[in-house]
């Protein structure tokens, strides 16, 4: 070591020489990673995420609720947090209203398949079969949800900040009460029932698959099938989301996100790119919403109510916006949290019935010590930026030699 050079902490920040939070810690050292690197890593940790819930560690275990149940609803929320950070976190729009999407794809899947509705298609009469009646109409609550958000975006996105926020909050709520008002279709606050779901791995112990509310024992029990499922489509979102923020399309994101009159002037196409966030994120909340309605088999208003819209952005929040490994963790915290806490007293108060205080009480301290989230976002504007990192770097290594 030159006499000029000084040791540095284990975590120490390159550029400020200040110690990381553990989130920046994480960060730098996943940025430092190569691609195939962070494949490999993203292989083994979802795996290992896959098999938890049939072996779960004892201080992480839900005592009076299924844990693969909790891991399925986990799976849900992490869906709708990734879609929802397209829209606030990589294109910066303030969308209040999301849950509304999420019951436009929970209800395409009820109307088409539960026997309330008027608008059955399942059995001899209709074009479903029930076997695969659920399969076929994850694609139609997608594109049906990706419509109802081109047809809100297009007049709309024009409105920024509190406007926009105004405009996407009615929405939601306007959803909810058409539920709840239209009975002669959505059968109103009693709601559908017997909404379709995965037939698979029928036998004579599960007649009706694995998929089924029948297969409520051991740790194979439905809601780890439904887990397993969520794991799936999770890493499939992923992937696609990952190359949308390495493509043109996301920087645009990330520039009308800083300053959109700025983007704007140089070029980008402001309108076109948020319209194109918003459609993204809206067919990404209607998958999450055709799996809710699978796996419950039961829709109605009440679930899709504002507080909910809020619990979905603030796992955004306590995530890190932007950050879409980071807004899972952050779906994490606001599905194991109540659940884990469900049935615990102190002083004769139910825990896990102050969730909303716990929420509340860690979004005043996050924006407080850490208003960027626990795994706040490092974009990386240019495709190659590592590659032009290192470049940039080895003349100073030659003359430091």
């Amino acid at each position: 070591m030159r006499p000029s050079e000084k040791p540095t902490a284990p975590h120490a920040s390159r550029w400020s020489g200040k110690l990381l939070a553990p989130g920046d810690a994480v960060r730098h050292w996943w940025d430092r990673l190569s691609r195939v690197q962070k494949w490999g890593f993203g292989i083994i940790a979802f795996g290992l995420l896959a098999f938890l819930p049939l072996f779960p560690p004892p201080f992480l275990t839900t005592p009076n609720i299924s844990f693969g149940g909790t891991m399925a609803q986990f799976a849900m929320v992490a869906i709708i947090a990734i879609g929802l950070n397209v829209v606030v976190g990589q294109a910066g729009l303030l969308d209040l209203g999301y849950v509304g999407f999420y019951a436009v794809g929970a209800y395409t899947v009820a109307l088409l398949t539960s026997p309330n509705s008027p608008w059955n298609r399942m059995g001899p009469t209709g074009w479903l079969h029930e076997d695969w009646a659920w399969l076929a109409c994850v694609p139609l609550a997608m594109a049906i949800t990706a419509l109802s958000g081109l047809i809100l975006g297009t007049p709309t996105l024009r409105l920024r900040g509190d406007y926009l926020a105004i405009v996407t909050l009615g929405f939601g709520e306007i959803i909810r009460l058409m539920a709840d008002n239209l009975s002669e279709v959505t059968n109103g606050p009693r709601g559908l029932n017997e909404v379709a779901y995965p037939r698979v791995g029928a036998s004579e112990r599960l007649p009706d698959g694995v998929f089924s509310s029948g297969n409520s024992a051991g740790d194979t029990n439905y809601g780890t099938w439904w887990f397993w499922l969520g794991i799936v489509l999770m890493v499939i979102i992923l992937v696609m989301v990952g190359n949308l923020e390495r493509s043109r399309v996301g920087r645009a994101w990330i520039a009308i996100r800083e300053d959109e009159d700025a983007a704007e002037v140089m070029g980008v196409n402001a309108f076109r790119f948020k319209l194109w966030a918003f459609v993204i994120g809206a067919a990404i909340g209607g998958l999450s919403g055709a799996l809710y309605a699978g796996q419950v088999q039961f829709v109605a208003p009440p679930t899709f109510n504002i507080i909910n819209s809020m619990l979905f952005l603030c796992a955004v929040v306590l995530g890190g916006q932007g950050n879409k490994l980071g807004v899972v963790a952050g779906a994490f915290v606001i599905v194991y949290l109540p659940n884990r806490l469900l049935g615990v007293e102190f002083l004769g108060i139910n825990l896990g019935d102050l969730k909303y205080l716990f929420f509340g009480l860690a979004l005043v301290m996050l924006m407080i010590f850490r208003p960027q989230g626990l795994f706040p976002a490092r974009q990386q504007l240019l495709a190659y930026s590592k590659a032009a990192r290192d470049l940039l770097r080895s003349p100073e290594k030659e003359s430091a030699r």
